[in-house]
């Protein structure tokens, strides 16, 4: 099944998908994440959680594309969810296919280990924003105040995430979505961490403005 779903976004990367510049592409994101930082005086909190917001808004409106394009199926658990989101919707849409491992014993999170990223590929982050308390991760977080009061790293990608979290609502699993390690942190390796939250009705997502 891997390597048909290997396959399938390879064939759809190459034939389906209109082609950006990747440099105009990744220069476009950093003015973006640039803009955010000036916007929040550089509360990294704040701008990962605006990060989040704006990438949930666009995997609502992707995974239509995405599934008109691959004409893929409802996928059977969340392991072949995994497999699906590394190997085609990725590839489908920036041309990557990260690995998929550490897969939790009730197959119910996964990690996504990417050994390269087109966002971040001009990046280097200041110090101010590298820095991190120990055990913090991207991701949502419901009390915005708390948030922006707790010590946080720039996590320059955190748009995936949301990506990842609105696309999957729409077809109803409710996940979170968070980066883990980032190699713009000084990490090894960027891995983002996607769990389980619960299987939802089938209703569609209010969104967030």
């Amino acid at each position: 099944m891997a390597k048909t779903l290997k396959t399938l976004g390879e064939d759809v990367w190459r034939t389906k998908v209109e082609k950006v510049n990747g440099e105009l592409f990744a220069l476009t994101y950093g003015s973006i994440v640039t803009q955010l930082c000036r916007d929040f005086n550089n509360n990294y909190a704040k701008v990962n959680a605006q990060l989040d917001k704006m990438g949930y808004n666009m995997g609502m409106r992707l995974i239509e594309e995405f599934l008109a394009r691959s004409q893929l199926g409802r996928c059977r658990d969340f392991r072949d969810t995994a497999e699906t989101v590394a190997k085609v919707a990725f590839k489908m849409f920036l041309n990557i296919s990260p690995a998929v491992t550490n897969v939790a014993p009730d197959a119910k999170a996964f990690s996504l280990v990417f050994d390269e990223n087109p966002l971040a590929e001009f990046v280097e982050l200041p110090e101010a924003a590298r820095r991190r308390a120990v055990g913090s991760a991207a991701g949502p977080v419901e009390n915005g105040d708390a948030m922006a009061s707790a010590p946080a790293p720039l996590w320059f990608s955190n748009v995936l995430c949301g990506v990842v979290r609105g696309a999957l609502e729409m077809v109803q699993l409710q996940v979170d979505a968070r980066w883990v390690s980032d190699v713009l942190l000084g990490d090894e390796c960027s891995e983002m961490r996607v769990t389980l939250i619960k299987v939802l009705e089938d209703e569609v997502p209010a969104g967030e403005d």
